[in-house]
């Protein structure tokens, strides 16, 4: 099997409970990479593989494999483990080949290779911390409202899994910890405005039956899933861009691979809206004194 130039080993082998095969994986991303790429170029990726399927578990890759081929592009990055080269996906090629490789979800970091310290997008994770749609839902809402009442723009997606990721698209201006104290005190202030409902306290024992806003995504070499990735779950799921309109109706795991969601992006023209935190600090610093 073939798919975008690249001969898939074992297409037929399935990864996934429900019956999806490598095949049907790779020809997922073929056809979803036209909206997918411009979520992925230029990012670092952290491959999560799962050579014998999701129910055989699974591995993180960062260090592009010695027998990758030479047109995967890489980009050179310090990280924990010193600086290692890791893949950046620029085409659908590329995609396809990692489906080959049996890497269900690329991960991405939130800054770009030509400045990877400087991130270009702010992130916060709606986690349940129990089985209650409706609760992440309006969690999910009020971290809206309160970026809206700072004036920035915040989007919308489901993770594929149990919550919603709202994203900020940024300038790539200030430095992962800058952008992390402001994460953070969005968070804060969210939890003080609703404190039986939402959290950050890191520790899971702690959070009781509350969702967690996650802000901790937003360091340096930390990953998230990005726009139209395949989660490594019992049936394949993806995490989709929505309207706002559709948080009440659309489920967190609710499209998958052979379901996906269709019109038109949601997140189109994002990068056009990105914008600074200066005013939104400012704005911060008069919620938090009332």
């Amino acid at each position: 099997m073939r798919v975008q130039g690249i001969e898939i080993p074992r297409p037929e082998k399935e990864l996934f409970a429900d019956g999806t095969t490598k095949g049907d994986l790779a020809t997922y991303y073929a056809d979803v990479a036209r909206r997918m790429l411009p979520h992925l170029r230029d990012r670092v990726v952290s491959m999560q593989r799962f050579p014998d399927g999701v129910e055989a578990g699974g591995f993180y890759e960062k260090r592009v494999p010695g027998h990758f081929p030479d047109w995967v592009r890489r980009a050179r990055v310090d990280t924990d483990d010193g600086s290692q080269e890791q893949v950046v996906v620029q085409d659908a090629r590329t995609l396809a080949y990692l489906a080959g490789q049996a890497c269900i979800t690329p991960h991405t970091w939130l800054s770009r290779v030509e400045r990877p310290t400087r991130p270009d997008q702010m992130v916060f994770d709606l986690d349940p911390s129990v089985d209650d749609l409706a609760a992440v839902r309006r969690a999910t809402r009020l971290t809206g409202d309160l970026l809206g009442e700072l004036g920035l723009p915040a989007y919308l997606k489901t993770t594929g899994s149990r919550g919603y990721h709202v994203v900020v698209p940024l300038r790539a201006e200030l430095d992962f910890d800058e952008v992390r104290d402001v994460a953070h005190r969005v968070a804060a202030l969210l939890a003080r405005r609703e404190p039986d409902l939402l959290t950050v306290e890191q520790r899971t024992s702690e959070r009781g039956d509350r969702v967690f806003v996650d802000y901790l995504r937003n360091g340096y070499g930390q990953t998230a899933v990005p726009p139209y990735a395949v989660r490594a779950r019992e049936r394949p799921s993806v995490a989709t861009p929505i309207p706002w309109d559709d948080l009440g109706r659309v489920r967190p795991d609710q499209y998958t691979v052979g379901r996906p969601r269709r019109g038109a992006d949601p997140w189109q023209g994002m990068r056009r809206r990105a914008t600074g935190l200066r005013r939104a600090r400012q704005r911060l610093d008069r919620l938090e004194e009332d």
